[in-house]
């Protein structure tokens, strides 16, 4: 039931990408007195792009140049935004969230946009927090939001202050260990050893990225990591961290011990583990977790039709019979930020309507497969979908289901690889390394469902000498995708080019293509390229 005042109160809790991406898309239906919106966020900072906190540690960015939403916009339209404060509790009964500072805010639709926490591995001589309702119970509030100190020398990337605790240790020249072979931990690694830092990864699997490469992009991605002056430990199971007394008299991190023997060295040890959802409040406040929040498709929690969550923290998860008595339930997060601004969007609208009485949009955000994308200078990964699949893989005899097709080039001594997998002619996978330009002609046919050449090796000539082939999906169409994160098309990048954004941060600031996962800023660059091109021949 709205206020006393007959507006619509919104409580969002959590200001980063994706809470930020809600509360701008709000904004107009604030100005509009028809919602009453606080967000809440426990960072002092202002929203900015996680993805990219990596480049930071070498100087490539700032935080300027990351930031994704200024505060003082949205209190300037209306928003109460208290920045540096936790929500520590939820009274579902009063409808109130209860803050670190002791005060309430009564809400009619509370949004958890809480986001995730940076995996802590079991290793001896690190613990590892616990976050079921047992041990939060014996916590206490403090457990609620917060992050746990890691030893002297061991930290992970999330967040500004781990960007200035590793560019600090980078300043000092120190050895840096890596644990866990991700894109995340991937890109970090090689952005280190450009600048001359010696860097070893350390992961339990047979090749890097195991969940969106197959085991020939693997490997030759383990061979341009090595290339790229990156120690790669393979088949590495790690299991303790050593220590050893630092000049200053305190413990500090000496060495990463793995299962079968090696006792890898370094000053600091970076543990890129994967990423966890921030569900604690929603564990002690008694809604349904699991992977994360576990709420319907159109992103209500199972437990309370006044709560929603959007982001990583959201597990999203179809409410049946069968599956509403499951103790285990399928899927996880997304963890991709593309998802999470498609959610913001959605709810948005959503809210938007109950806020002024009118018909609630109609079926759930629009989910797809993310492209993951490796970003580094002369290494290029893209894949996207299940590629896992035998090539020799044949239907049964009975089976009049379309039959997958498989094709797969490999050329390891120059760092390429590529795979596709497609049903009835149509791209249903890829995993593309060293190969761009193949990369971004099978990214657009993805996007648009579309069907490949029926001689799969036209793709090859792409990224050869000759690449005189025509592309089946115009990369420059008005309408083909440029940033999938955002959803920008080619036709929105020329008219924000026309309006004078003649540089990659300012079509961010203008369309916001590129501040997603920044794998598509090598194509904006092309875009202003040819538009600002086109405008100098243009007659006058």
């Amino acid at each position: 039931m709205p206020g006393g005042d007959g507006r619509l109160r919104v409580v969002i809790v959590g200001f980063g990408p994706v809470g930020a991406r809600l509360c701008e898309e709000l904004l107009p239906t604030v100005k509009a007195g028809l919602i009453d919106l606080t967000v809440i966020g426990a960072e002092s900072d202002a929203p900015y792009n996680r993805v990219l906190v990596a480049e930071m540690t070498v100087g490539r960015t700032d935080a300027a140049n990351i930031t994704m939403h200024d505060p003082q916009e949205s209190r300037n339209a209306g928003v109460d935004v208290r920045l540096g404060t936790r929500v520590v509790g939820i009274d579902r009964a009063r409808r109130q969230v209860e803050l670190s500072t002791g005060d309430r805010v009564t809400y009619d639709r509370l949004v958890l946009a809480t986001g995730a926490r940076a995996n802590v591995p079991t290793l001896t001589g690190i613990d590892r927090p616990v976050f079921d309702l047992s041990s939060l119970s014996r916590a206490g509030s403090g457990a609620i939001g917060t992050d746990p100190v890691l030893p002297t020398g061991v930290t992970v990337l999330r967040d500004l202050t781990d960007a200035d605790r590793i560019r600090a240790a980078l300043r000092e020249g120190a050895r840096i260990v890596v644990l866990g072979a991700g894109v995340l931990g991937l890109e970090f690694a090689l952005l280190a050893a450009g600048t001359g830092t010696e860097v070893a990864v350390v992961h339990h699997g047979a090749t890097p990225m195991p969940r969106n490469l197959d085991r020939g992009a693997g490997i030759v991605l383990s061979r341009a990591l090595r290339a790229g002056g990156v120690t790669v430990y393979a088949h590495s199971r790690a299991e303790a961290v050593a220590f050893r007394t630092r000049d200053d008299g305190t413990p500090g991190f000496d060495a990463l011990v793995t299962a079968d023997g090696n006792y890898v060295r370094g000053d600091l040890l970076v543990l890129s583990c994967g990423v966890g959802a921030r569900a604690e409040l929603a564990t002690t406040s008694g809604l349904r977790t699991a992977a994360g929040i576990v709420v319907d498709e159109q992103l209500r929690s199972w437990s309370d039709d006044d709560v929603f969550a959007i982001g990583d923290c959201a597990h999203i998860v179809e409410r049946t019979a069968e599956t509403n008595g499951r103790a285990r339930l399928p899927g996880a997060p997304a963890g991709l930020i593309g998802p999470g601004w498609r959610q913001a969007e959605w709810l948005a609208r959503r809210l938007a309507a109950e806020a002024a009485g009118v018909a609630l949009p109609a079926g759930a955000p629009p989910e797809r497969d993310s492209v993951v994308m490796l970003k580094a200078e002369q290494i290029d990964v893209a894949a996207v979908g299940d590629v896992d699949v035998d090539i020799w893989d044949a239907p049964a005899p009975d089976d009049t289901a379309p039959h997958r097709h498989v094709a797969q080039w490999a050329d390891p001594q120059h760092g390429r690889y590529l795979k596709v997998v497609t049903r009835d002619g149509v791209l249903e996978a890829f995993a593309s390394v060293g190969m761009p330009r193949t990369a971004a002609e099978l990214t657009l046919l993805f996007d648009r469902r579309g069907e490949l050449p029926a001689d799969r090796s036209l793709l090859l000539r792409m990224d050869g000498a000759d690449d005189g082939a025509v592309a089946s999906a115009d990369a420059f169409a008005p309408t083909a995708t440029v940033c999938w994160c955002n959803g920008v098309s080619v036709h929105g990048i020329e008219d924000s080019v026309a309006k004078g954004n003649d540089t990659v941060a300012c079509l961010g600031r203008d369309t916001r293509a590129g501040t997603g996962c920044g794998g598509c800023k090598p194509r904006l660059a092309e875009l202003i390229e040819r538009f600002t091109a086109s405008e100098q021949v243009a007659p006058a």
